[in-house]
């Protein structure tokens, strides 16, 4: 239990530090280039999103019909 809590907060660590990074490099940045790689980063954050919400109701509804649904593919 205790190398859980240790791990954890050096993954913790390990996060900060790189998203602190991220920003400071962004900050220097050309305006253009940062707009582009920002805007993508919401794309692709949003389009994971959906997917995964799509997901979580596809399955409640599949469970709901009384079955796991495997091997059946949705349309």
């Amino acid at each position: 239990m205790a190398t859980r809590g240790i791990r954890g907060r050096w993954m913790r660590l390990v996060g900060t530090v790189a998203v602190g990074g991220c920003v400071l490099q962004l900050g220097s940045c050309d305006p253009n280039v940062r707009t582009t790689l920002l805007s993508g980063l919401a794309t692709t954050t949003e389009a994971l999103t959906d997917t995964l919400i799509q997901t979580f109701f596809t399955s409640l509804a599949q469970d709901a019909a009384g079955g796991s649904g495997a091997g059946q593919t949705t349309t």
